[in-house]
Formats: C-alpha cells, structure tokens, sequence
C-alpha cells in the first residue's frame, strides 16, 4: 500500500495519473490536427502511452522494495526519448527533403546518452565514466538541433507552425532534459529517493509538455489552414 509519508512514491503514483490522461488527450485530439501533424501526435501518445505502462511497474517496484526500478527507467527510456528524436524528423520532413543521415545521427546520439547512463547507473561501468560520455551523447544532440544540420533546415524552409514546434522542442531538449544529469549526480550524495524523484519530475516535465508542444503546432497548423 502507498504510505501517505513516501514522497517518492506518490509522485510515482502522480506521473502514473499523468501518463494515462496525457496519451488519452493525445489520442482524442489527433482528429483536430490535419495531414502531417496526426502522425506527430501519434508519436506524442506513444511516448505517454509507454511511459505510462512503465511507470506503472516503476512503482510498485519502488513501493515494495523501496530501492530505484533501474531496469524498467532505462528501457522506458530506450523505447520513447529515440520516438522524440523521430519528432523532430518528422517536423523537419514535412517542410523539405531530410538526409536520412541526419536521423541517424540523432538516433545514434541518443542511444549512446541512454545506454552509458544504464552501464553507469547498473554498476556495469564506472558511474562517472558512464555519466561522462552519455553526456558526450545529449552535447552532440544539443549541437545538432542548435547549429547542425536539424537547426538550419528549420530555420531556412520551414513554416511559422514549424519552427514554433522546433523551437519549443529544442528548448525542452536542452533545459528540460537538464535535469536528468541533475538526478544522476545527485543519487550518490543524497540516496535512490531524491534520484527518482528528480526522474520523475523531469519525465513530467519532458514527456507530457514535448507532447503539448506538439499539440499546439497541430491545432494551429489545422486552424491556420482552416
């Protein structure tokens, strides 16, 4: 049963809430959105969606054990933040002819940040060694869609839905995707409960406000066509 003194564990229970009413939102207002923006918003409800089933587990784990669901967070992970990077393909491809290249490169990017965070984390790596070069990961992303390639085809082609989205997005990467190096960090000085709690609160704040960015590009992309 869920003690009304464990923090973390109600804020397992909230993000759980959360994921579901997000993905139903989601869900529901694909019919608003029109031609390429359906299928983003497909992409924002797969992302609520898995969360959602992960957090579930997530939290009974921490619940009856009171030790951080490792596993279950990194392969939640490992299946959503690779679908935001195919968010952003996808804004970029429907406003010009996208390098395949550039996908994959992204791609690549996040698997490296997500895959030595686990080895760190796991204890199957130095956890610093681990925490360095899964950030190596994320820069890269962060030069990619600041600077590189990603950056300037939306800003030379794309449209004003476009590169609200993009922008937006961008920002999310960068600030919002910030604290989970916070979480990281913090895990050896001050326990398991404060790391997942800062997880939490960055999956809160990353999963459900990339899909509202996507949500409000598709509704005045619709509107603005309209």
């Amino acid at each position: 049963m869920l003690d009304m003194t464990d923090l973390v564990g109600v804020t397992f229970w909230i993000i759980s809430a959360a994921m579901v009413a997000a993905t139903y939102f989601f869900t529901v207002e694909r019919d608003r959105a029109e031609g390429k923006w359906k299928t983003s918003l497909t992409v924002a409800a797969l992302v609520t969606g898995i969360a959602a089933i992960h957090y579930f587990y997530m939290r009974g784990v921490w619940i009856e054990t009171q030790q951080s669901p490792i596993v279950f967070r990194y392969v939640d992970w490992l299946l959503t933040v690779p679908l935001q990077i195919v968010e952003f393909y996808l804004i970029l491809a429907a406003i010009a002819i996208v390098r395949a290249a550039l996908f994959w490169k992204l791609m690549i990017a996040s698997l490296v940040m997500l895959i030595f965070g686990f080895l760190g984390e796991a204890g199957l790596m130095n956890y610093w060694l681990g925490f360095a070069v899964g950030m190596a990961g994320w820069l890269y992303i962060l030069y990619e869609i600041f600077a590189g390639e990603a950056s300037q085809i939306s800003a030379a082609q794309g449209t004003e839905a476009s590169k609200t989205a993009f922008n937006a997005l961008r920002l999310i990467v960068s600030i919002g995707w910030a604290i989970y190096p916070i979480g990281y960090i913090a895990e050896p000085a001050m326990g398991a409960g404060a790391l997942n709690v800062i997880y939490n609160l960055a999956d809160f704040v990353n999963k459900i406000a990339f899909g509202v960015v996507i949500w409000v590009a598709a509704t005045s992309s619709s509107k603005s066509t309209a």
